[in-house]
C-alpha cells in the first residue's frame, strides 16, 4: 500500500464510526492467522490445499502459471479456464535482484513431473520480465512431454489503434485469425 492510500485509509478510520477500526483490526488478525499458502499452487487458501487444487471437475493436466494471487483472481473472474494454477510469487528481474531461484518454479517443474501434466499456459505480463521468466520456464522444461502456451495478445476489445502500443499492434497483425474464426470465438 502506498503512502497516499495509507493515509486515505487512515483519515477514513478516523471519521468512521465507533467501533470500525477495531473491527478491520480483527478481520486483519483473523486473516493473518487463517489464511496461508495452498501447498501445492501456491494460492491463497484458509486450508493446506486450496479449493481450486481439489476440485475434481477442474482439468488437473492443465497448470496455468501466473505472477501472483491477483492473476488467479483476474482468470477466475473470467469463468473461461477449467484447469489449476501455479503462483510463482514474482517474475524474474535481474535489476531488482530476483533470480529464478527467488520464485515458485523448482515446486512447478516437480508439479509437472509427478502430476502427469499435459500442458502448462504461461499466463505472464507481456513485459521483458514475464518474457524473461517464460523463456526460463519453457527452457527448464526442456524435452519434457508437456505442451507450453502463452496467452494471446492483441488489440484491447473497445481499444482504438491509435492508442495501441506498436509492439502490440505489430503482433496482433503478424498472429491475425481468420475472420470466421474471430466470429465463431465471439458467439463463445
Amino acid at each position: 500500500m502506498g503512502r497516499k492510500t495509507a493515509l486515505r485509509l487512515a483519515l477514513h478510520l478516523l471519521r468512521s464510526p465507533e467501533g470500525e477500526a477495531e473491527a478491520l483490526a480483527a478481520a486483519i488478525t483473523d486473516m493473518r492467522q487463517n489464511i496461508c499458502y495452498c501447498s501445492r499452487c501456491h494460492n491463497i487458501s484458509d486450508t493446506p490445499v486450496c479449493d481450486i487444487c481439489n476440485d475434481s471437475r477442474r482439468d488437473q493436466k492443465i497448470i496455468c502459471v501466473v505472477e501472483n494471487v491477483r492473476d488467479v483472481l483476474i482468470i477466475e473472474a473470467t469463468h473461461e479456464f477449467r484447469g489449476t494454477y501455479h503462483v510463482l510469487g514474482g517474475l524474474v528481474s535481474p535489476m531488482e535482484g530476483v533470480g529464478p531461484s527467488d520464485l515458485e518454479i523448482d515446486s512447478l517443474v516437480q508439479r509437472i513431473d509427478n502430476e502427469g501434466t499435459e500442458e502448462v499456459i504461461l499466463a505472464l505480463a507481456p513485459t521483458m520480465e514475464g518474457d524473461t521468466t517464460g523463456f526460463y520456464i519453457f527452457r527448464r522444461l526442456g524435452d519434457r512431454p508437456v505442451k507450453v502456451s502463452v496467452l494471446a495478445r492483441g488489440v484491447a476489445v473497445g481499444g482504438d489503434l491509435e492508442y495501441t502500443d506498436e509492439l502490440t499492434l505489430g503482433r496482433s497483425i503478424s498472429q491475425r485469425i481468420p475472420f470466421a474464426e474471430s466470429i465463431n470465438k465471439m458467439g463463445k
